[in-house]
C-alpha cells in the first residue's frame, strides 16, 4: 500500500537548520509530484512546497522562500526539505503529500491524495 513517512524533525535554536525526509513506499515516486505541508497548534494546515515529478518544478510559500529548499532522489524513493534559517514561526508538524495522477507542481492540499504522519518541528532557543 502507498506509505509516506517523514522524518528528520526535532528542535532547533533559532537560525539553525533541519533536513526533513519523506520515504514513500507502495507507488512509483517518479511519476508523482510531492508537496510538504505544516500544521501549528491552533492554525489551519498551510502549504510550504512542493517539487514535480522529475524535479524540473519547484513552489514555495511566500514564507520559506530562500531559506527552504527542496529536492527527491527518486532512486531511494525519497524527497528532501532543506530547512535554513529556522525562525520560530516555523515550529510545526510537517507532512509530506503525494499528488493526483494528473497534478504537475501545485500547492493546493486538495490536490493530494495521501499522507504522511508527520513530524514535529520546534525551533525556540
Amino acid at each position: 500500500q502507498v506509505q509516506l513517512v517523514e522524518s528528520g524533525g526535532g528542535l532547533v535554536q533559532p537560525g539553525g537548520s533541519l533536513r526533513l525526509s519523506c520515504k514513500t513506499s507502495g507507488f512509483t515516486l517518479d511519476y508523482y509530484t510531492i508537496g510538504w505541508f505544516r500544521q501549528a497548534p491552533g492554525k489551519e494546515r498551510e502549504a510550504v512546497s512542493c517539487i514535480s515529478s522529475s524535479g524540473d518544478l519547484t513552489f514555495y510559500a511566500d514564507s520559506v522562500k530562500g531559506r527552504f529548499t527542496v529536492s527527491r532522489d527518486n532512486a531511494k524513493n525519497t524527497v528532501y526539505l532543506q530547512m535554513n534559517s529556522l525562525k520560530p514561526e516555523d515550529t510545526a508538524v510537517y507532512y509530506c503529500a503525494k499528488a493526483t495522477p494528473t497534478v504537475t507542481g501545485t500547492l493546493d492540499p486538495w490536490e493530494y491524495d495521501y499522507w504522511g504522519q508527520g513530524t514535529q518541528v520546534t525551533v525556540s532557543s
